[in-house]
């Protein structure tokens, strides 16, 4: 086979010589403190995690990325780091570490660690230096500013840029013993490094090899993008009228010295060793930007999350607890555009439709009631695994977990975005009930806490095998365990049945068919239709057509057109009810249903 061979009208697809380990892995991102608590204190542990490494082989995954785990005061959930090179007690020690890596190689797999320099805790030992003194001489490791007043003599930020975690507050935290404000996108807890002193840089490029030189075989870069800042640092326009602080992404993402510091990364550390980086890029909608960092010959990183599709029920250009209508036009509009940019331009995609920013993909993008959650889980599971690009599993994603109930309370989200949320609804509308409702309603469905709640292992109350009985977990297990959980489904080999099975076949076909799905060329099929979502994927030696009704109605799809399925592999219902779904150029497609099948070359 020729390097890039031509395969049909729309472009062409990824030729032997381009095949890497990274790209055909099956990456599964475990949030530690959710996933298993091992000594009964309700947190989860890294010991947790190496208990479960059977299962994780069982399910077909390669790569193992964990959410960091380093020495933290836990004020974002561990991305508020306090020290790059240790362990936080609640997860255990750098010898449990060492023993999961070495439990890992021993399955032939690989694990990836969460990297987050953009910003480190304000316990860091970097930051209390700096924070000292304005003589310090790790002063100028952090962003500091002085003040501005307005016209009543008011102190105020140096600009407006809002806070992401917290869009009514400022992203700039003062400080009293230096009298100067820092930079803080995030929370006043996660100061942000400056990447402008070469200093910082040298840091993180040895933070980097303390972790590949102890076994790990890759990063996944936190908002790695925000890292370059424009350096006047302008105030942002006016995009929300009712905040005091505004979205200051076009200052703050892709900053000027972006791709430098990233080909710096990648010469000086990267390039010595063989890696998975994916780099968490919000606020990225630009083509060339994008494949600035991940075309094959960019220097730069493997991969990047492109937010886009978990963006698609967010009013455009809002913050994300909006609510926004979207069909399946939008959906493929999405997944068309970054298929067809990485294919056509020589880069990579990330496949994923939920992590720990995310509310759970069953919830969102399908419908979760007891009726269709079964089906929408398997219908996700279809779309993922017949895409090119590096698929990453959520924990719990492979049993078809959801949403908290809508009876839970704000009293039970425990992140810190979910609680700012809610309490700028309680400022702005104090005694409008109808407005708190609104905000426990979209908190419901968009709320990063959705996909933190603990793993349900099994059916055992009173925490689903998560901890032990008489332990209290650190956040409430969802109450549909007694009927979702892993041991029900692992006891269930049957993939018409079991969303793990399902799963589990899945990524068994992913592989052994990987030149058409993680290699092959990518086409839509009926792009107008609003509620189905088709494409064709081949390879010099076979075509597959992949049909989702992404409604809950039945639909007849007459826009097969000239192709001819041979076979249908697989779908998604109990019966399976492929035979006969052809009819003159017609299928018939049942509410959240999912097809695939090959196609007549």
């Amino acid at each position: 086979m020729s390097a890039l061979s031509k395969a049909g009208k729309s472009g062409l697809y990824v030729g032997t010589d381009k095949h890497r380990w990274w790209k055909e892995a099956v990456v599964y991102q475990i949030y530690p403190a959710s996933f298993l608590d091992s000594n009964g204190d309700g947190w989860g542990d890294v010991p947790g995690i190496t208990s479960k490494l059977d299962y994780l082989k069982q399910l077909g995954v390669d790569v193992i990325w964990i959410s960091p785990i380093y020495k933290s005061p836990q004020a974002d959930m561990g991305y508020d780091i306090a020290d790059y090179e240790d362990i936080d007690p609640s997860y255990g020690t750098l010898a449990d570490v060492d023993n999961l890596i070495k439990e890992i190689k021993k399955r032939d797999m690989k694990l990836v660690m969460d990297l987050v320099v953009n910003h480190t805790s304000n316990e860091h030992a970097w930051f209390l230096d700096s924070r000292s003194s304005k003589t310090s001489s790790k002063r100028d490791w952090y962003i500091w500013k002085p003040a501005k007043y307005d016209a009543d003599g008011n102190r105020q930020p140096p600009n407006n840029w809002a806070q992401i975690l917290g869009e009514a507050n400022s992203a700039w935290t003062w400080d009293e013993t230096t009298q100067e404000y820092y930079l803080s996108l995030f929370t006043p807890e996660q100061p942000d490094l400056n990447w402008e002193n070469p200093a910082v840089r040298a840091a993180v490029h040895d933070v980097l090899r303390f972790w590949l030189n102890r076994g790990c075989s890759g990063f996944r870069m936190d908002v790695i993008n925000l890292i370059s800042k424009v350096q006047e640092y302008p105030d942002a326009e006016i995009a929300v009228p009712d905040n005091k602080y505004q979205p200051g992404d076009k200052f703050y993402a892709n900053g000027p010295r972006l791709h430098e510091f990233l080909k710096e990364i990648n010469r000086e550390v990267l390039s010595k060793y063989d890696t998975l980086t994916v780099g968490e890029m919000p606020f990225v909608r630009d083509e060339d930007e994008i494949m600035r960092v991940v075309g094959a010959e960019a220097g730069e990183l493997n991969m990047i999350f492109a937010f886009d599709l978990v963006d698609i029920d967010n009013v455009p250009g809002d913050f994300k607890y909006t609510l926004h209508p979207w069909n399946a036009r939008d959906l493929k509009r999405i997944v068309n555009r970054l298929q067809r940019l990485m294919l056509e331009r020589d880069g990579w995609n990330s496949l994923f439709v939920e992590n720990h920013d995310q509310p759970r993909s069953v919830t969102r993008y399908t419908d979760d009631s007891d009726e269709w959650r079964y089906y929408g889980a398997k219908l996700l599971c279809l779309m993922q695994t017949t895409l090119a690009g590096t698929l990453y599993v959520y924990q719990g994603e492979e049993i078809g977990m959801r949403n908290v109930p809508e009876s839970w309370g704000p009293e039970e989200y425990k992140d810190i975005e979910s609680i700012n949320f809610f309490k700028k609804y309680q400022q702005l509308y104090p005694n409008n009930p109808e407005k708190q409702f609104l905000a426990r309603k979209i908190m419901r469905l968009k709320a990063r806490d959705n996909a933190r709640t603990p793993i349900q292992w099994t059916s055992d109350p009173p925490h689903a095998g998560f901890t032990s009985p008489t332990s209290t977990p650190w956040m409430r297990v969802n109450d549909d365990y007694p009927t979702v959980n892993v041991s029900s489904q692992l006891s269930d080999p049957n993939p018409r049945t079991s969303v793990f099975a399902f799963w589990q076949r899945a990524l068994a076909k992913r592989k052994e068919r990987k030149d058409v799905f993680v290699y092959g060329d990518f086409e839509l099929v009926d792009e107008p239709h609003e509620k189905v979502f088709a494409y064709k994927r081949w390879s010099e030696k076979e075509s597959v057509l992949v049909v989702l009704n992404f409604s809950g109605e039945e639909v007849v799809w007459k826009g097969i057109g000239g192709l001819r399925v041979a076979k249908w592999w697989v779908g998604n219902y109990e019966d399976g009810g492929l035979e006969g779904k052809e009819r003159s150029g017609e299928i018939r497609l049942r509410p959240w249903e999912g097809i695939v099948g090959e196609l007549e070359v």
